[in-house]
């Protein structure tokens, strides 16, 4: 939830050093002290801070962070899908989930081009693991007003393939918003970028919302590193099983009495996740020493 104190605001946007803070007495621009960059620290959007002198003189201890683009204190990252132009990537939105969860940030799918194909996949592998999936559609007012109640309060981030749709969906949220949109690029299919850096947006209804630029060409360790040992514990979906496997350290991808695989057998755990879960594993073993430092 979003909370300040009278000498406190939040960091809603950040250009070349001079940061955005909205406090209850007024929205600043600032700068930050110089103790921060002698200490490698660098405030960014999404944190809750201490103003003096005019100065960012303190930075709230963050409960959560994503690296680039870089954003502090989400309570939800939301993974606008549309169902074609362009299709669904699970892996993509499953390497993104698995950040969320690692983070301790509720992951939530909200599906857009209903009226073009059918979104009931999306529904079958994520409806079952407890992700709250919510189909739009711009002609049922009450679509866009479940997504409006989703945000209430919180601070939430939208990421997405470039071209799914997310500006528009927030345009649609809070019509105030104003943020720009760009037609797909059919050669390319996908959507040019029209979101370049991180800014939280206020809410007439509360909370604030982050629209990110498309995550079609990130590397998910631009966002973390998630270590092979803990990828498990990024797939919920997984942790009823995990403790019947034959061998404490199994993998969950090729062993023998893997109870995790069992399931995936028995059609417990969705064939698809499982994929994504052996392609991000095989991907974290072939990590540095360096890049998990």
């Amino acid at each position: 939830m979003v909370k300040t104190a009278d000498n406190c605001g939040i960091i809603t946007k950040c250009v070349g050093g001079l940061y955005t803070v909205e406090s209850p007495d007024g929205i600043f621009e600032c700068k930050a002290r110089g103790v921060f960059r002698n200490k490698g620290i660098s405030p960014c959007v999404g944190d809750t801070v201490e103003l003096r002198d005019g100065v960012i003189s303190s930075i709230g201890e963050r409960r959560n962070c994503i690296i680039r683009p870089p954003l502090a204190n989400l309570d939800q990252l939301i993974f606008v899908v549309s169902t074609c132009s362009p299709t669904p990537n699970y892996l993509i939105l499953d390497k993104f989930i698995a950040i969320a969860e690692f983070k301790g940030i509720t992951p939530v799918i909200v599906i857009t081009k209903t009226d073009l194909a059918d979104s009931s996949k999306i529904h079958e592998i994520y409806d079952s693991i407890g992700i709250v999936t919510l189909d739009i559609d711009y002609s049922v007012p009450e679509t866009i007003e479940a997504v409006r109640k989703l945000l209430a309060g919180k601070v939430s981030a939208f990421t997405g393939n470039s071209g799914a749709g997310k500006s528009t969906l927030l345009n649609a949220v809070d019509s105030t918003l104003d943020i720009p949109t760009a037609e797909i690029s059919r050669k390319l299919g996908r959507g040019r970028h029209t979101t370049r850096t991180a800014v939280l947006y206020k809410l007439a209804g509360g909370g604030y919302i982050a629209d990110t630029p498309g995550f079609s060409t990130f590397e998910t360790n631009r966002y973390d590193i998630i270590r092979k040992e803990e990828l498990a514990d990024c797939f919920r979906e997984f942790e009823p099983f995990v403790s019947d496997c034959q061998f404490k350290d199994c993998a969950h991808v090729c062993e023998k009495g893997c109870a995790v695989l069992e399931a995936v057998e028995r059609g417990d755990i969705h064939k698809s996740r499982h994929t994504s879960y052996c392609t991000m594993y095989e991907e974290a073993k072939q990590l540095k020493e360096w890049e998990l430092k």
